[in-house]
């Protein structure tokens, strides 16, 4: 599925400014502010311009992508209820203190990170994750993504009911469903170094349209025929 820009000059103003520039000039300015973040329940809140009191703002960052700021890109502090800085072992607990899903899900975002797809919270259509190709100013979401791991026992997609309403869900929002397993390979997910460990398998899945496959269908009858005469 092509990109669907936002506007006409949209796919011009992204072409030479890749998220790969945006994401380092990003990473250098967090660093030079010496940015941090507040722990605050199931979310991180990120001061901008903590140096300029009048014009700070707070940006509420998830569980997800305040450890890959903090872990692996290495451009952000977070600090605790005792206003110390957390080490990425006291955040890791934390974080998956307040959803046991947060190994599988932290995996999940910094696989699609590294690939250089901006990563937003998928809530309001029903899946894990939304992934957008640049910068969501310039282009809307490309896949719904929802994680899935050993740990889901019978939960979503288990059925035939949860995969039709959610394709059906994702195409009438232009979406493409990415479901994202998580294999463990044998690894407990106490220290942050099982991420090194976890294999992400992806997994594309589309609806099956019958009017267009009767069509193709209708049309290689008629070619067949064609090269009969």
């Amino acid at each position: 599925m092509a990109p669907r820009w936002k506007g006409k000059t949209a796919e011009a103003k992204a072409l030479p400014d890749p998220m790969s520039k945006i994401t380092s000039r990003l990473q250098s300015s967090l660093i030079e502010s010496n940015s941090e973040g507040l722990l605050s329940g199931s979310s991180v809140l990120l001061a901008v311009h903590p140096e300029q009191k009048k014009d700070k703002q707070w940006f509420q960052l998830s569980l997800e992508e305040a450890f890959y700021l903090c872990s692996v890109m290495k451009c952000i502090n977070i600090i605790g209820e005792n206003k110390c800085i957390k080490n990425e072992e006291e955040l890791w607990h934390y974080m998956s203190s307040k959803n046991s899903n947060f190994p599988f899900l932290c995996k999940s975002y910094c696989h699609l990170r590294t690939k250089n797809w901006v990563v937003r919270p998928g809530s309001q259509y029903g899946v894990d994750f939304v992934a957008y190709r640049h910068h969501p100013a310039l282009v809307h979401s490309e896949y719904a993504v929802l994680v899935l791991s050993e740990n889901d026992g019978n939960g979503r997609l288990s059925v035939w009911s949860d995969f039709h309403c959610t394709l059906r869900l994702c195409g009438s929002v232009a979406k493409i469903l990415l479901v994202l397993y998580i294999d463990k390979n044998g690894y407990d997910d106490f220290l942050t170094s099982c991420l090194e460990h976890y294999c992400v398998e992806e997994r594309l899945v589309t609806g099956w349209n019958a009017e267009r496959n009767r069509e193709n269908q209708t049309m290689v009858q008629k070619e067949s025929c064609n090269s009969s005469t």
